[in-house]
């Protein structure tokens, strides 16, 4: 059987809502990294925010920043920052209107204002602590990804100024800022080649809408059972919910396990 690579979302996919690994899904991932198959992580979180999942499940691979930086094996493959010039203009934008930011570089993050609710509630819901505050961090470094703070409404309104730069939220209060063209299905598709594999030898589980263009893009594609509506209804297959044995069940139906 030809060697698979399957890849895996965190939040709602790895993670339950209690932000905690399930038993059969620690299981399922050892068990399939001794049937062979790369195992990687495709996330929107910055590589210092999963590193403890990494550990845990003993996985070298992955694809953060929702596809800006990539790395198989341990070795960068692929890195793609956000352009200073349109950064800064966007930063100008929402500091007018009063709009936090976080921006994310290969090793750390910063945030632009301090002690902002909608900072806080964005963050607490992934249980991180409130960053450091370092509104400059953008010129010095570069960016692989930002946060912008602000409801949808408003979020519209900006995004359609930064034809550069794509927005996608995750949380009632908060969305991800990418390089346009940016997204997991990019990061995927430069994982796999690094590995060598065939796209038909490809899997991938997820549960948003951050998840869809890389369900469309690997071979076979998998929903969670508590993924969004639009995820479902074009992955290849829905299994069941993170918490009721999700990622095990659908290893199992794909004969990977």
């Amino acid at each position: 059987m030809n060697r698979k690579i399957v890849f895996f979302d965190i939040d709602g996919t790895i993670l339950n809502e209690k932000k905690q690994i399930p038993a059969s899904a620690k299981q399922a991932i050892t068990k399939l990294q001794e049937n062979g198959a790369y195992v990687a992580i495709a996330t929107g979180r910055a590589p210092f925010m999963f590193e403890t999942i990494r550990k845990e499940l003993g996985i070298e691979s992955y694809v953060s920043y929702n596809g800006q930086y990539v790395v198989f094996e341990g070795e960068v493959v692929y890195n793609n920052p956000l352009g200073q010039e349109e950064l800064t203009k966007l930063y100008q934008q929402s500091s007018e209107n009063n709009f936090p930011m976080v921006f994310m570089t290969e090793d750390h993050m910063w945030a632009s204002v301090a002690d902002h609710p909608y900072i806080t509630e964005s963050f607490g819901s992934l249980k991180f602590n409130y960053p450091k505050v370092n509104p400059n961090l953008k010129n010095d470094n570069k960016i692989y990804q930002a946060l912008l703070f602000c409801e949808k409404e408003s979020e519209e309104k900006i995004a359609a100024q930064h034809n550069s730069f794509r927005f996608v939220r995750w949380h009632d209060l908060s969305c991800d800022v990418l390089p346009g063209g940016g997204s997991k299905a990019v990061g995927v598709e430069k994982l796999i080649e690094a590995s060598g594999l065939n796209i038909t030898d490809s899997f991938a589980f997820g549960d948003g809408l951050n998840d869809m263009e890389m369900i469309e893009e690997v071979g076979t594609g998998i929903a969670m059972g508590n993924a969004v509506s639009e995820l479902k209804s074009i992955a290849d297959y829905v299994t069941d919910d993170v918490g009721n044995d999700g990622i095990l069940k659908g290893l199992k139906h794909l004969k990977l396990i």
